[in-house]
């Protein structure tokens, strides 16, 4: 029998375990290894969607405001000023009118010209006699320019004027007045307190009575839905200009 010797049995056994040990240890620091990164990159690993709006803007350098003229200086109701001391008219006159211009004469109170270009009455008589009282105690003078039209109560407001023009173009249309019940001028009596009225204002504004009396009969001698024109020639006739 060979015996071998049992140290070198063991020193085998040692050396095979020791290699078995080793191939383990290998194994284990691998896994340790790659378990983290597998781990960490499956932790990590995710998906982002980004959603990117694109907008488009056109610029455009603003243009410069437009002043008209009734912006710059101010418009109230039929009257627009065109310069420090002058207005145009333009329209009807109703109630709110006379507090208009009230509220104009205080933001201009340099006005003393109205050019009236084509004006066509009122829709309430008694504020068209109140802005005409106005129009003189304020000193303002009126006109009538080339093509101006003047109509039915307007022709109460050109003779408010301190002094009283028109081109030889301008046209002025009269007729008798309508009350709010429809009656007209000779449905009254001759005595009758509401002609004194109209009378007196005309009186007023400085047109002799004679004269006064007699465009206030030429006018109620056309019914309200008539009209008859007139020149600044037969204005003249009767004083009316100055």
């Amino acid at each position: 029998m060979n015996w071998s010797n049992p140290s070198d049995k063991i020193a085998d056994h040692g050396a095979a375990g020791s290699r078995h040990g080793l191939l383990i240890t290998a194994l284990l620091l691998c896994a340790m290894l790659l378990l983290p990164t597998q781990s960490a990159q499956s932790a990590s690993s995710y998906t982002v969607t980004e959603t990117v709006e694109i907008f488009e803007y056109d610029l455009h350098e603003p243009d410069a405001p437009a002043t008209p003229a009734s912006v710059a200086h101010g418009q109230y109701g039929p009257f627009r000023v065109i310069a420090a001391d002058t207005v145009e008219m333009t329209g009807t006159v109703d109630s709110y009118t006379p507090a208009l211009f009230r509220q104009m004469i205080r933001d201009f109170p340099a006005i003393r010209r109205i050019e009236m270009l084509d004006c066509d009455g009122s829709v309430d008589e008694e504020a068209n006699l109140r802005l005409a009282r106005m129009i003189r105690r304020a000193g303002i003078s009126t006109n009538v320019p080339a093509q101006g039209s003047v109509r039915s109560g307007a022709v109460e407001l050109f003779l408010a004027g301190v002094t009283r023009t028109a081109h030889p173009d301008a046209e002025f249309v009269v007729h008798s007045w309508m009350d709010e019940n429809g009656r007209e001028a000779r449905d009254y009596p001759a005595s009758d307190p509401v002609h004194a009225e109209y009378l007196d204002y005309y009186t007023d504004m400085g047109v002799p009575l004679p004269a006064a009396q007699a465009f206030y009969a030429l006018t109620n001698s056309v019914s309200f839905s008539e009209q008859l024109r007139l020149s600044r020639h037969d204005m003249a006739h009767f004083q009316l200009l100055h």
